[in-house]
């Protein structure tokens, strides 16, 4: 008998997450109708996040691979492994609605990718400040941020060539490619709730303004790894 192909495949890229990666897995297994999703788990750490993952059953399949380090090359890694006809990009520490399956699924019949809005898992003004922000930029100018787990048809995704081989700024140059090329982007109103341990680590003004500055240095003309070079200590 024929094995039946995921409805989707949610490609979730590490780099040194052993502490993290069990509560996203365990996270998605909340999600409603996970198990006609596979989740695959792309290392770039050299395979000390995957040595942490707990040996159990999930309620959907679980594929672990390693790659070269870069979240770029890890998420077309797991594209280029994954089986089902959308590709969502999902951060370790972000959290999907429950409902997120049948969001994709409904955007999909009309859009041939899209987005989620971003919510943060903290109480503080200035961050929700800072997210509200965000969405509306996303909304206005279509280029959301990678930690808006975006998806697309995969053949939509190989289509544009993939993610480029950037150090920085490798979601953004996608999300670009995509509005050259005229592709109607299906923003939700839903948001994913991502964590705000950078902040946390940085400090709230710094990382904000540092995200701001790297974004429009970016769009403006500054070379990806002139960005990365300079900014190294804190986008590791």
């Amino acid at each position: 008998m024929e094995r039946k192909l995921p409805a989707i495949s949610i490609i979730i890229p590490v780099y040194r997450e052993e502490e993290l990666i069990n509560g996203c897995l365990e996270d998605l297994a909340g999600i409603e109708r996970i198990s006609e999703a596979e989740v695959v788990v792309v290392d770039g750490g050299g395979g000390s996040t995957l040595h942490a993952i707990e040996k159990k059953e999930h309620s959907y399949s679980l594929i672990t691979l390693e790659s070269e380090k870069g979240r770029g090359k890890q998420q077309n890694r797991g594209a280029q492994a994954a089986r089902a006809r959308v590709c969502l990009f999902l951060h370790v520490d972000t959290s999907l609605p429950k409902n997120a399956l049948s969001l994709i699924e409904h955007v999909l019949i009309s859009c041939d990718a899209g987005a989620f809005r971003l919510g943060i898992d903290s109480k503080r003004l200035f961050l929700r400040l800072g997210t509200l922000l965000a969405n509306v930029r996303a909304a206005i100018i279509h280029i959301p941020y990678g930690d808006q787990a975006y998806f697309m048809k995969r053949e939509l995704f190989f289509k544009v060539g993939g993610f480029q081989n950037i150090p920085i700024m490798e979601d953004v140059a996608l999300m670009v490619e995509l509005r050259k090329r005229g592709v109607e982007l299906g923003m939700l109103k839903e948001k994913v709730i991502t964590s705000d341990r950078r902040w946390r680590k940085e400090g709230m003004l710094k990382a904000t303004f540092r995200n701001w500055f790297l974004f429009a240095s970016y769009r403006l003309g500054a070379p990806a790894e002139k960005l990365a070079h300079r900014y190294r200590p804190y986008i590791e």
